[in-house]
């Protein structure tokens, strides 16, 4: 585990800048989580140890209050381990409008002997879940807007037609 004392241990651990963005940390953790799952590393307690101290380094940094009180040096153990890991809500740096979700957990399934096969689709869902459906809501919202564009453009060709033929009839 990093040293709470250690200022930038953390921002070490996940490999970013002193001041990185919410979205760049949650990246940061997401890329550094994937290659250090233990799921992903059976039987590696390196890997098991450097997904911990990720972890843990994501917890900190992911929270925009322990942020503060871990780059001002007064971050203490029991604030760690009484926060959890970040809220969507506190790892964005803006706010989508739309209504969270809470997040899926990957769902457990076994090998032959009992050893847990890791789901991706459920891993990647529940980290970049909340992008997915941003994108599909920006999708859905383009498609209306040029449905009601084409519906516009034919109204507009309709007057144009009815104005032709009254002045071609008088």
């Amino acid at each position: 585990m990093a040293e709470v004392g250690q200022r930038t241990a953390y921002y070490d651990i996940l490999k970013v800048s002193l001041n990185a963005t919410q979205s760049q940390i949650k990246t940061a953790y997401y890329k550094q989580s994937f290659i250090y799952h233990p799921d992903k590393n059976p039987g590696s307690k390196e890997a098991t140890q450097r997904f911990s101290d990720i972890s843990e380094a994501y917890t900190v940094l992911g929270n925009i209050s322990l942020r503060r009180k871990y780059d001002r040096g007064i971050l203490s153990r029991a604030d760690i381990q009484n926060a959890g890991r970040p809220s969507s809500k506190e790892a964005s740096s803006r706010s989508t409008g739309s209504p969270q979700k809470p997040q899926q957990r990957a769902r457990q399934f076994s090998q032959p002997g009992g050893r847990p096969i890791f789901d991706f689709d459920a891993f990647y869902q529940a980290h970049y879940g909340e992008q997915l459906q941003r994108e599909k809501d920006l999708r859905a919202r383009k498609q209306r807007m040029e449905e009601e564009l084409k519906k516009h453009h034919s109204r507009w060709r309709q007057k144009k037609m009815m104005e032709l033929t009254i002045s071609i009839s008088a």
